[in-house]
């Protein structure tokens, strides 16, 4: 860090990043476009304004993909952690896991039904030396049974079609009786609609809730109770619907169950005392994960790797008089089962969100869905620290991937919004899926006066670092005699936005 007039300063080095390099999404070798930048410091502060601008770090390297040039664009997304309501499929996630805990019931090599692990598939960030310790985006189990659970609006179109057959179909394969006096190509008489003697059709969820509801008479009838049962009287079913998150992770479990879970928040940076103590045991499990989930060979996860990778940050520890209590900074949530580590949550506390970053768990509990159940534990946390911070109510899920439809995941976490590309304005995701639907990059803010306004502001030229002192842009070019790299500081200007501009050292050599 370098001071100048008694104010701190953190100072960054830019990559252009004109050189197309390998997708870990489609596997195209040289369509994945990023800018990027080391940063050995950054406040909280910055990160959360860089975040809000598209970008996203991975260890000490802040990286922004190029959305119109890129091949898989990547999308910001964040969803209100204030008001996130479980859907069915997390619910089946958090009651397995609760079974799990009680009665100790594991079905190995069960297929998650959750979906994707949240960021297990990392995004390759750029070509420098972070290729190696990114990792090829893999079709995890999980993701192939998501995909079959919720199925694309084409792929539900497509078994429509093939459940109607066309009319050459019908006549080849499903021939049809003609009355003598009648050729095949005769029209047939309309009909006179639904027999008005019988009863209307009913949904079959109508039919099951009145039969519970028969049951319910009868049994009240038996025990001498009105059989008068009103029609709004909550079912089990829906008592369920109206649990929240935290009344399913905080369910009461039996005095003999077969586990305990225990979850604990660690500082990785700068390490406290706990994440030193445990790091062994966690690096252990993350090098069990990269080869049983990623195919890794064994000497590939190295130590050295997985504390670039995962450990690295360059977020400084930070307190507030209106901050949650642990502080703002990167951290790790470790999920211990029975005095082990059996799943590490990557993240970051920011001003105004929990970051995730990345997951890594022991193969042996694949079948949990670990980790979908982390993003909702990792929810559950945001909405528990905005209790002590008000301002920290969004939980951010890292980039949403439409064009690669095993990252839709991270879209039935709702309600949540996508960043804009072109005006950095917050979208609803029902408002850009169709956009996106129509095109891999798509403006999403509509609002063509925002685009104009947000296009006609650009930024002053940044700090620089220039030989170990602090000078406006202008003075470096001076002493440079005219130095060629304008277009790019200009660039770096416009991306970081003028904030970062002004508080961010650029370092010049």
């Amino acid at each position: 860090m370098t001071f100048c007039c008694g104010r701190g300063y953190m100072s960054i080095e830019y990559f252009g990043g004109e050189d197309g390099y390998r997708c870990g999404y489609c596997k195209n070798q040289t369509g994945n476009f990023s800018r990027g930048m080391w940063s050995h410091t950054m406040t909280v502060q910055d990160y959360q304004d860089l975040i809000d601008r598209g970008w996203r770090r991975s260890g000490k390297y802040v990286y922004k993909p190029i959305m119109q040039k890129t091949c898989c664009p990547q999308y910001t997304i964040r969803c209100h952690a204030l008001k996130f309501q479980p859907s069915k499929s997390h619910k089946k996630i958090l009651k397995k896991m609760n079974r799990f805990i009680s009665k100790g019931e594991l079905q190995k090599g069960q297929e998650d039904c959750a979906g994707e692990p949240m960021d297990s598939v990392c995004e390759e960030a750029g070509p420098q030396e972070l290729s190696k310790v990114h990792l090829k985006c893999t079709a995890l189990t999980d993701i192939q049974k998501d995909a079959t659970e919720f199925p694309s609006t084409t792929e539900v179109q497509k078994e429509a079609a093939d459940a109607t057959p066309t009319g050459s179909q019908t006549s080849q394969n499903d021939p049809v009786s003609v009355p003598a006096g009648r050729t095949a190509s005769t029209a047939p008489k309309p009909g006179n609609g639904a027999d008005p003697s019988r009863p209307l059709c009913r949904k079959a969820k109508e039919l099951r809730k009145e039969r519970r509801l028969q049951k319910e008479q009868m049994r009240q009838n038996g025990d001498g109770v009105s059989s008068t049962v009103s029609p709004t009287q909550p079912t089990p079913s829906q008592n369920s619907q109206s649990k929240t998150l935290e009344d399913f992770i905080s369910e009461s479990l039996p005095e003999n169950s077969a586990h305990c879970l225990e979850v604990r928040l660690v500082r990785s940076n700068p390490p406290s005392p706990q994440f030193k103590a445990s790091f062994d045991a966690s690096y252990q499990v993350y090098k069990l994960y990269q080869m049983a989930i990623h195919k890794d060979p064994p000497d590939k996860p190295t130590e050295s790797q997985f504390k670039r990778f995962l450990c690295d940050s360059p977020l400084e520890a930070e307190y507030a008089p209106d901050g949650p209590e642990v502080g703002y900074g990167s951290f790790h949530q470790q999920y211990w089962l029975d005095g082990r580590i059996v799943a590490v949550g990557v993240i970051d506390i920011l001003p105004t969100c929990v970051s995730s970053v990345y997951l890594y768990y022991h193969p042996d509990f694949n079948s949990l869905s670990l980790g979908s159940y982390s993003a909702l534990r990792e929810i559950a946390f945001t909405k528990q620290l905005q209790k002590q911070s008000p301002k920290l109510s969004y939980y951010y899920l890292g980039f949403y991937i439409h064009s690669c439809p095993k990252m839709r995941y991270k879209g039935q976490y709702r309600p949540s919004d996508l960043l804009c590309p072109e005006t950095y304005v917050w979208v609803s995701i029902e408002r850009c899926i169709p956009l996106l639907d129509n095109s891999r990059y798509a403006r999403l803010n509509q609002d063509p006066d925002l685009g104009t306004t947000a296009r006609s502001l650009s930024p002053d030229p940044p700090l620089v670092l220039y030989r170990r002192t602090v000078m406006p842009y202008a003075a470096y070019s001076r002493k440079r005699k005219g130095s060629s790299d304008e277009m790019e500081v200009q660039q770096y200007a416009s991306l970081v936005g003028q904030d970062c501009a002004e508080r961010i050292l650029l370092y010049r050599s």
